[in-house]
């Protein structure tokens, strides 16, 4: 391009630009005198560049005052909703509230829009005064914070009387001066569908309506209905032939000079079946004058008319309140003198009860459901150094510390929920020294199962748990010693046995293998004791991760076949493909101990089956909760006693000794699977009947997804 082309396309761009802002100002001087809002213009130091004659009025200056002076100026130090300066992010559009103060000290509050830029370097900001609406709004809170209270009052004073006289007059009069009306009256429907006034608040210019009669033809049985069903009328003018009123009715208040009324029925709901019941009317006359109702009138006589209704209903109780008081002041002494025969039944009881809990050398309490004390033995006294006196009433917290309740709370709320619980804690005696107890919480149920406390039995096996250790102890040393020279001897019994180091006669084989036998036995023997020991001391560690349940069968199922084949025992898997969460190399343990059992007391020729499956629940929340899987082991041995179906897990216990012996069991297997099924969070049981074979399940909790 040229240099004069360029030149006259510079000189082009420079009239447009011109020729827009000359535009974009002819339109905010229109805006100006057009709009009623205050509008000033703004540069980008907030200062006043323009504004139109509202916003000069709104700040109290002239026009060349204002001109150049910042628009901070003129807003109040402290703002109902805004910051304490005018911050205008540049570039946005913003509006808000401010408190404005004109040069006379004039404040307003105001609602401002800020648009940036309408031309270069000048912003539009737009005032509108909020002053008056805020005063109407705050007017109208008044002005129904003032009739809540004369509400209020009037129902306090209808509530301070029993006496349904005194109510209705209150009432009447508390009206007539809160609406000013010439009258107010409450108009008793009798039941021949005639009624009368018996209660009233007239001026003295006025005749009084009191006592009079109704005839039934000015209040007929429909209006009654209409009135029974919740009618209101507020009638401005009762000529006007708008209101319907019937001719006679119309002749009939003309007699008492009344212009205009307000009608609001009184009803009563006599019991939960049966429909409203009109028993009268709430009605405000004006005599002197037409007059129109407002919604504040005939709501404060609607809630007046409820008011009314709920004295009437108490009048009715207290009607009957002296034959009732009296049948059940007989009942009540009835009720005192069994009572008494009770509670005298009651104290010889618990006499008793502390005579015997006291001999007694364990803690002995009951503990309501709020967790306080209500029953203590003296050993309470010997343990703690508090007597019961001093412990009742006391919540479990206090009397045993936030640490040793922390480890008891769990129990507790077990307890509470209904069940029976039991387990072992560590406490400090008066003395500082501690002990280990046995603590057992029996739920208390009343006839409607509902949990009232839980009896609680504390006893001190701090003895017991000192020789469990020493035997631990004593077992662990003796094992890790005995465990390298048996390992030795069963392995030189291996090397003779295999004639290397010479041929042995019929006799000595003979003798060889039986010493073979129970060399085998007592390693298994140590190896057992030492992961019981390793387990219970809690140095086991579980890598617990989802494992199918299928490929643990099949390696025990391996593992224990060639026992199978030598013992003549079909063993039967039943595999199926389901994620269990747990160590592997400890369930295969579980597993080959079960089939190991399984095959060395069934018969030969008999089977032994290994199955598995997940146990579906329908109550279960949600399908992200885990579900059990069970695994089962069953023979076809010969049983074991119902009796003896919980003592078989525990150390050293075993159905037949001299049968077992001969088997060449150790009496720690089952011990060893519980442990390693309880780290698990499973269960582990037992089911047989005699001469029918035996049945062994443990339970594993099933691997999620987000596992």
């Amino acid at each position: 391009m040229s240099k004069r082309s360029s030149k006259q396309h510079s000189q082009s761009g420079a009239k447009k630009s011109k020729h827009q802002r000359r535009t974009q100002k002819r339109l905010i001087q229109t805006l100006f005198k057009n709009t009623h809002d205050a509008i000033a213009l703004i540069d980008d130091g907030l200062c006043i560049v323009d504004m139109n004659i509202a916003a000069c009025d709104l700040l109290g200056l002239p026009r060349q005052q204002l001109k150049g002076q910042a628009i901070s100026t003129f807003i109040a130090a402290e703002f109902a909703r805004q910051p304490n300066s005018l911050n205008f992010p540049p570039g946005q559009s913003l509006s808000g509230e401010l408190l404005v103060s004109s040069s006379t000290q004039i404040r307003r509050e105001v609602e401002y829009t800020l648009t940036p830029n309408v031309i270069p370097h000048c912003h539009l900001l737009v005032l509108r005064d909020i002053s008056q609406r805020r005063e109407s709004i705050q007017a109208e809170l008044r002005q129904q914070q003032q009739r809540v209270e004369l509400f209020s009052e009037v129902t306090l004073k209808i509530r301070q009387s029993l006496q349904l006289k005194e109510i209705l007059h209150t009432t009447v009069t508390e009206v007539q001066r809160i609406l000013q009306a010439d009258r107010v009256l409450i108009y008793h429907v009798l039941p021949d569908g005639t009624g009368k006034t018996i209660s009233e608040s007239v001026l003295p210019d006025y005749p009084t309506l009191m006592d009079l009669e109704f005839p039934q033809e000015v209040f007929p049985e429909e209006y009654q209905q209409l009135y029974a069903q919740g009618r209101v009328r507020a009638i401005a003018d009762v000529h006007d032939p708008a209101a319907g009123l019937a001719d006679c009715l119309i002749e009939f208040v003309d007699q008492f000079q009344i212009k205009a009324k307000l009608i609001v029925p009184i009803v009563q709901n006599l019991n939960a079946h049966s429909q409203n019941q009109l028993w009268g009317l709430l009605i405000a006359h004006q005599c002197s004058s037409d007059r129109h109702w407002v919604d504040f009138e005939l709501e404060l006589m609607q809630q007046l008319a409820d008011q009314i209704s709920i004295a009437l209903s108490q009048a009715q109780l207290l009607e009957h309140l002296e034959e009732v008081v009296a049948a059940r002041t007989a009942e009540l002494q009835e009720e005192i003198n069994v009572r008494m025969q009770a509670e005298a039944a009651l104290r010889q009881s618990e006499e008793q009860l502390r005579l015997i809990t006291n001999a007694l050398p364990v803690l002995i309490a009951y503990v309501d459901e709020q967790q306080q004390y209500r029953f203590n033995n003296q050993a309470y006294r010997d343990w703690l150094g508090q007597s019961p006196t001093e412990i009742f009433g006391f919540h479990l917290r206090q009397v045993w510390g936030e640490d040793c309740y922390h480890r008891m709370k769990v129990y507790v709320e077990t307890a509470l929920s209904g069940q029976a619980v039991n387990y072992e804690n560590d406490i400090v005696l008066k003395d500082g020294s501690g002990r280990a107890v046995d603590v057992t919480y029996i739920p208390h149920l009343d006839e409607q199962k509902t949990v009232k406390g839980f009896f609680a039995l504390s006893s001190d096996i701090s003895d017991r748990k000192a020789i469990e250790r020493m035997k631990d102890e004593f077992i662990s040393v003796i094992s890790h010693e005995l465990r390298t020279p048996l390992t030795s001897l069963h392995s030189a019994l291996k090397i003779l046995a295999t004639g290397r180091l010479g041929t042995l006669s019929t006799e000595g084989q003979q003798m060889l293998g039986i010493a073979d036998e129970s060399t085998e036995r007592l390693v298994r023997l140590v190896n057992n004791v030492l992961d019981l020991q390793r387990i219970e001391s809690g140095k086991v560690i579980l890598d617990c991760q989802a494992c199918n349940a299928a490929n643990l069968m099949i390696q025990a199922a391996e593992a224990m076949q060639a026992m199978a084949q030598q013992q003549e025992i079909t063993l039967v898997k039943q595999p199926q493909d389901i994620l269990v969460w747990a160590d592997g190399d400890y369930i295969l343990q579980a597993l080959t101990n079960l089939l190991s059992n399984a095959i060395k007391f069934s018969s030969p020729g008999g089977t032994v089956w290994l199955n598995v499956e997940l146990v579906t629940e329908e109550n279960l929340p949600t399908s992200n909760t885990p579900k059990e899987v069970v695994f089962r082991v069953r023979d076809e041995g010969q049983g074991i006693p119902a009796d003896q179906l919980e003592k078989i897990f525990e150390r050293f216990q075993q159905v037949d000794s001299s049968d077992s012996r001969k088997k060449g069991g150790t009496g720690l297997g089952l011990t060893i699977c519980r442990k390693i099924i309880e780290q698990h969070n499973g269960r582990i049981w037992a089911e047989s009947t005699p001469g029918c074979g035996s049945t062994f399940a443990f339970t594993l909790p099933q691997a999620l997804k987000h596992h």
